[in-house]
């Protein structure tokens, strides 16, 4: 199925859940609403401990930190918890990973520790002025962090946890994710091999007065362009023995991947940076360069980074082989090559993830709101549930309503973090309750 096919599946079955009428919730159901009503300000005041824990990712103390304080909110829980390290070679702090046997459908929960935000940023506390809280990671995404934690208090306050079969997974470097991905990403993968479903607890998404549902991200990958001249004073070139140069080159390759490779539907590419002269010197880790030539001279050299967007593993690699092509296509006396970088995989929308949001529209109908359509994925990034989305049905973004994510002016609506709690408890104890596959 494409994915314009499947998208409208999905709203075929939102239309089709939405046309009776919204199921009301059940006793237990109501009776966790209140108590999450009566405990928001313990939930705000678990966000506000650990949005004051500075944990940008390479901060490895501070994400070791925000993860001991969920560990001891999963401990009381009663689920077990283990800190996985990381090997020197990752250079990441770990992952925090809790555990619950139980009955009924698997379910993974997806968060994670890590800011944008390193030691030596100027934005680094809690600072909540009426219903707004400002702070490093108060939307991505402690705050979804607290959601987890207090929906399963809420489940746990009806006597429902002990029956529920649960994995928590809180990455440590989601932001900046370790490499090897076979080692940063294991435990994650393993627990989505695991699980029937798998709920991510980034942003919510609300706009045109309608909640969405995410259940599909696309995916992001890096790319790097490498590409040689011949260096010669300059009155030579466009010669026979000169050539084009290597900025010419370049330039060629660019612009043939705006008019060949751009425009299919839900795929995206940039040129994040470019450096070009005599002598290239790049580090594409750290996104830095250094670039010496002269206007006189042919350069010899040039290093283009970036980066690459797309909603299945098939459409990226698309992309690729007409890039690869391109490049191989060389000016007179030039050379050129292309390296990739997997970073996030796609998840792709599935008749199971819309199945998934047609129960949480559903519960959003309960709770006194509107249907939840589904989102388009081009408005979201990529994320930790990507990793999963092969082995298991999903829904991401769970979370709560802020904005200015990975800048200063990060805030979060704390009115949204009690709507967030109930949804995402809610429907983790109707698919509990469901049979195993």
């Amino acid at each position: 199925m494409s994915v314009r096919a499947r998208i409208l599946f999905a709203s075929i079955l939102l239309v089709t859940a939405a046309a009776g009428t919204a199921a009301e919730l059940s006793a237990d159901e109501q009776r966790m609403a209140a108590w999450i009503d009566a405990h928001v300000e313990d939930a705000i005041g678990l966000l506000a401990e650990t949005v004051n824990i500075g944990s940008g990712t390479m901060n490895h103390a501070g994400v070791r930190e925000v993860g001991r304080v969920m560990r001891r909110e999963l401990d009381a829980l009663g689920l077990e918890t283990e800190w996985i390290e990381m090997p020197p070679e990752v250079n990441r702090a770990g992952h925090l990973i809790a555990r619950k046997d139980g009955e009924g459908k698997k379910i993974l929960l997806i968060g994670h520790l890590d800011t944008v935000f390193e030691a030596d940023d100027a934005f680094q506390s809690f600072e909540r002025d009426g219903d707004t809280a400002r702070g490093p990671g108060v939307d991505d995404m402690k705050s979804g962090n607290v959601i987890i934690v207090y929906a399963l208090k809420a489940l746990k306050e009806i006597g429902a946890l002990d029956r529920l079969a649960i994995v928590v997974a809180y990455t440590g470097d989601e932001e900046k994710t370790g490499a090897p991905l076979s080692i940063s990403r294991e435990h994650l993968i393993e627990a989505g091999k695991w699980a029937d479903v798998s709920l991510g607890f980034e942003s919510a998404v609300t706009y045109d007065d309608t909640d969405w549902a995410t259940i599909a991200r696309r995916s992001s990958s890096s790319w790097v362009l490498e590409v040689t001249g011949r260096q010669a004073h300059s009155s030579g070139i466009f010669g026979d023995d000169v050539g084009a140069g290597a900025i010419f080159e370049a330039a060629r390759i660019l612009n043939a991947f705006y008019d060949e490779v751009r425009g299919e539907e839900r795929l995206t590419f940039n040129a994040g940076t470019i450096q070009g002269g005599t002598d290239v010197e790049y580090d594409d880790q750290l996104n830095r360069g250094r670039t010496f030539g002269k206007t006189n001279v042919v350069p010899r050299k040039v290093i283009v980074s970036g980066g690459m967007r797309a909603i299945s593993a098939e459409q990226l690699e698309r992309a690729r082989e007409k890039m690869r092509a391109i490049v191989a296509n060389n000016h007179p006396h030039t050379s050129a090559s292309i390296r990739f970088r997997d970073r996030y995989p796609a998840m792709s929308p599935t008749d199971g993830n819309a199945r998934l949001q047609a129960r949480l529209s559903e519960i959003n109908e309960a709770l006194g709101r509107g249907p939840m359509p589904a989102l388009d994925p081009s408005r979201r990034g990529a994320a930790d549930i990507s990793f999963v989305a092969p082995y298991t049905d999903g829904l991401a973004g769970l979370g709560a309503l802020g904005t200015g994510g990975h800048t200063p002016d990060e805030s979060l609506d704390l009115t949204s973090l009690p709507l967030a709690i109930k949804r995402a408890a809610i429907l983790i104890y109707r698919l509990g309750a469901e049979a195993d596959p």
